[in-house]
């Protein structure tokens, strides 16, 4: 049997571009639970890829409980099946509410823009052309 690899926090920290607080953090909530030597704290290979779930959670905008309530689905012995389908199912809200949010970045981008138009025409039509620019 072989032996497990320990990764410290300060390497988990340089291979994944997070703070130690942040992963002390998600320790606190449950998400890691690395081996403690006293204060040391050396996470394993499943630390490492429950780490990177929970980032890619956190860009696409899930909340930490469900990221934990997902990841705990991996462990109800059913090859996966029920945490894949609800992650899609998540996935899939999630991305409309993106798709929302990003027609209503564009539309307030649009109408920014506009309003930009129109301030630097009425200020090159009043004389002020150092101020449009």
């Amino acid at each position: 049997m072989s032996e497990e690899t320990y990764t410290t926090i300060s390497e988990m920290c340089a291979e994944f571009g997070v703070t130690p607080r942040t992963l002390r953090f998600y320790e606190y909530k449950e998400l890691l639970q690395p081996k403690r030597e006293g204060q040391k704290r050396l996470f394993t290979k499943r630390d490492k890829g429950r780490l990177k779930l929970i980032l890619q959670g956190k860009r696409f905008g899930f909340s930490l409980d469900e990221i934990r309530e997902l990841l705990d689905l991996y462990y109800i012995g059913d090859q996966r099946v029920t945490q894949v389908a609800r992650t899609y199912e998540r996935a899939e809200i999630r991305l409309a509410a993106m798709k929302e949010q990003r027609a209503e970045l564009d539309s307030a981008i649009s109408d920014l823009e506009a309003e930009m138009d129109k301030s630097r025409h009425y200020l090159a039509e009043h004389g002020a052309r150092e101020a449009a620019e």
